[in-house]
C-alpha cells in the first residue's frame, strides 16, 4: 500500500502578534483574538517566497529519508501565492534539489487545498506504477490587505510529503474529495489581495465541505471518531477546526497536536499538511489519523492514515521538527512586517 515515506516542513522564524496589527489600525484586539483565536502569525523574510519555502520543505523531507533526488518521479506544488503567474514553482524546486530531467512537474491551485490535491495525484501515480516516489508540496505566503480581517491570520509556511510504496512511515488507507461551486473567497488575476465573503465562508463553505468530507471518509472506512488517535482539519483560524472537530465527535486531545494556527496563523495550502507534519513528529506505530483539508471555491480532501512500525526507526530529528521551528522566533513590529510582506514600496507608501 502506498503512503508517506518522508516529510518535511518549513516555517519562517519571523512573527507578528495581533496586538501590533490592531494597534496600527485602531482595532479592539481582544474582540479580534476572541473571534479568530490567533495569538501570532508567521511572516516570510524579505527574500522568502513560495519557491524558497517549498525548496526548504523538500530538502527537509529528503534529509529524513534515504531517497536520492533522482528517484523522485513527480513534484507538484500547491499554492495560491506562486511567485510567478506564468512560470512553474515545481521546476524551481526540481532544480534546487537536483532531480533528473525525466520528471512530472506542475503547479496546482485550489485555494488552501492545493497541496493535498497534489498528495492525491502523487498517490495515484505511485499506485499506478508511473513513478516510484513523488513529492507533494503545499506552501503559501498568503495575502491580506492592510486593515482587512485576513491580515490577522494570513501567514507563511510549507510542507512536503514524499509518497511511495516502499518503507512507508504512514500508510494512506483511503482518500476522497467533495467539491462544489461555492465562491466564498477569490482573487482575480492581477489583484494583489483576495476578497472574501466574510460570514459566508463559514457554514456553506468551510463547514459544509470539511464536515461532509470527514463523514464520507468515516463512512467509507467504517470508522468512528474514537477510532482515531489524531485528527487534523484545515485551519483558517483557531476556532473553525475546533468547532468542526467537536461537531464530528472528536475531543481536544485528538486535535491539539495538529492545531497550529493559534501560533503561526493560516498557512493556507500548507495548513493541513503542516498540522499532519506536527502529528507525524510525535506519532507512534499503529496510530490512526484523519486529515481533512479545505479550499475555498470550494472543496475538501480527506485522508485516512495509519502510522507503520517503520516510524520507530525513522530519523525524525534529521530535519527540524515543528516544535523546533515554533521555538525559533523573531518578533516584528508592523513596519518591519509591512516591509517583509512588500506592503511598503519605496516612494509609494502602503498599497
Amino acid at each position: 500500500m502506498s503512503g508517506i515515506v518522508s516529510y518535511g516542513s518549513y516555517i519562517p522564524r519571523f512573527r507578528i502578534k495581533p496586538e501590533e496589527i490592531a494597534r496600527v489600525w485602531g482595532e479592539d484586539v481582544d474582540s479580534i483574538k476572541n473571534g479568530i483565536y490567533v495569538l501570532s502569525k508567521s511572516v516570510p523574510a524579505p527574500d522568502e517566497d513560495v519557491a524558497t519555502i517549498s525548496v526548504e520543505a523538500a530538502r527537509n523531507a529528503l534529509k529524513r529519508s534515504h531517497i536520492q533526488p533522482g528517484e523522485i518521479g513527480a513534484i507538484y506544488v500547491g499554492s495560491e501565492s506562486h511567485p510567478y503567474a506564468v512560470k512553474p514553482t515545481a521546476t524551481i524546486v526540481a532544480a534546487a534539489i537536483g532531480t533528473d530531467f525525466s520528471l512530472f512537474a506542475a503547479d496546482y491551485e485550489f485555494a488552501c487545498k492545493a497541496g493535498t490535491a497534489g498528495m492525491q495525484n502523487v498517490k495515484a501515480m505511485v499506485d499506478s506504477g508511473y513513478i516510484r516516489y513523488g513529492m507533494a508540496i503545499g506552501a503559501d505566503t498568503s495575502q491580506g490587505a492592510p486593515g482587512d480581517a485576513l491580515e490577522y491570520t494570513a501567514s507563511a509556511g510549507g510542507t512536503c510529503m514524499i509518497i511511495g510504496k516502499e518503507n512507508t512511515i504512514a500508510e494512506i488507507n483511503g482518500t476522497l474529495s467533495v467539491t462544489s461551486d461555492t465562491p466564498d473567497f477569490w482573487r482575480r488575476e492581477g489583484q494583489p489581495y483576495p476578497t472574501h465573503g466574510e460570514r459566508f465562508t463559514g457554514e456553506p463553505a468551510y463547514f459544509r465541505h470539511t464536515l461532509g468530507a470527514a463523514r464520507k471518509m468515516m463512512e467509507k472506512m467504517n470508522t468512528k471518531p474514537e477510532d482515531y488517535d489524531y485528527a487534523v482539519f484545515h485551519q483558517p483560524n483557531g476556532k473553525f477546526p475546533s468547532r468542526a472537530a467537536k461537531t464530528l465527535g472528536f475531543n481536544d486531545k485528538q486535535i491539539k497536536d495538529g492545531l497550529l494556527t493559534p501560533v503561526i496563523g493560516n498557512t493556507y495550502s500548507a495548513a493541513t499538511m503542516t498540522g499532519l507534519s506536527s502529528v507525524l513528529d510525535i506519532a507512534k506505530a499503529g496510530d490512526r489519523i484523519l486529515a481533512v483539508s479545505f479550499g475555498s471555491g470550494a472543496g475538501s480532501d480527506a485522508f485516512d492514515i495509519t502510522v507503520t512500525e517503520r516510524i520507530d526507526e525513522f530519523d525524525r530529528n534529521a530535519a527540524p521538527t515543528i516544535k523546533e521551528m515554533l521555538s525559533n522566533i523573531r518578533w516584528l513590529d508592523y513596519a518591519l512586517y509591512a516591509k517583509n510582506k512588500g506592503k511598503i514600496v519605496m516612494g509609494e507608501g502602503i498599497e
